[in-house]
């Protein structure tokens, strides 16, 4: 999922609040990301994925890098990589109200 692709729900979110609703959310899809089964984690590795690769593709094309693959390292880091990715963002100062809307599609995206 590219984050300039997820619709725009959260568009009167002030940046404070959509810092809060990213922490919100990355603990919920961390919570149900513990709960799942293999294969269910598997079958939804690959949006978690996306959204990792949105945001690293961004992280680096705001800082003058040239963007690099996310290696896949299997359901057992995504969350990992996620946190990292999350954290990098925001040491970028980007927008964080799309990613706020980002983190509640994934969530609900979820199995």
């Amino acid at each position: 999922m590219n984050i300039a692709e997820s619709p725009d729900h959260t568009s009167g979110l002030s940046a404070a609040a959509a810092r809060d609703q990213i922490a919100t959310e990355v603990e919920r899809v961390a919570r149900r990301w513990q709960q799942l089964p293999l294969d269910r984690a598997l079958s939804a590795s690959p949006a978690v994925h996306d959204l990792i690769q949105a945001l690293a593709d961004e992280v680096a094309t705001s800082r003058g890098w040239p963007p690099r693959t996310v290696p896949d390292l299997g359901p057992a880091v995504l969350m990992d990589q996620l946190h990292v990715m999350l954290f990098d963002h925001a040491e970028a100062g980007l927008d964080p109200v799309r990613l706020a809307e980002s983190m509640t599609h994934l969530r609900r995206a979820m199995p």
